[in-house]
């Protein structure tokens, strides 16, 4: 049988705040050009693969300023996440399993 944690509510909280932001993160970066800066376009058919890129406007002042505010929070709370008193009452060679755990918490959550 696998084991079970009984998690904080702070550290679930936590965890989920940070696959949210991640997500969101990661949408963000899909949506803007492929350049913070803008750039003229390439092509390079000359590799073992082709590289094509259109011509980046690169991203406003407040797109920037969003990537960087969501990346700010990211690392605030990685750091909460893996800095988490939780993390002491558990035996070193159970932490891994324990962290997994954790990541796919909301995979169960209704």
């Amino acid at each position: 049988m696998a084991a079970t944690y009984d998690f904080p509510s702070d550290l679930l909280a936590g965890q989920e705040e940070l696959r949210q932001v991640r997500a969101e993160l990661l949408a963000l970066l899909k949506r803007l050009p492929w350049s913070v800066e803008p750039l003229d376009g390439f092509s390079d058919t000359g590799g073992w693969r082709k590289v094509e890129r259109p011509a980046s406007p690169g991203w406003t002042e407040d797109e920037q300023a969003e990537v960087e505010k969501l990346r700010q929070r990211e690392r605030e709370l990685t750091v909460f996440v893996s800095g988490h008193r939780f993390w002491s009452e558990i035996p070193p060679p159970d932490k891994v399993d324990a962290r997994m755990h954790l990541k796919h918490t909301h995979d169960t959550m209704p």
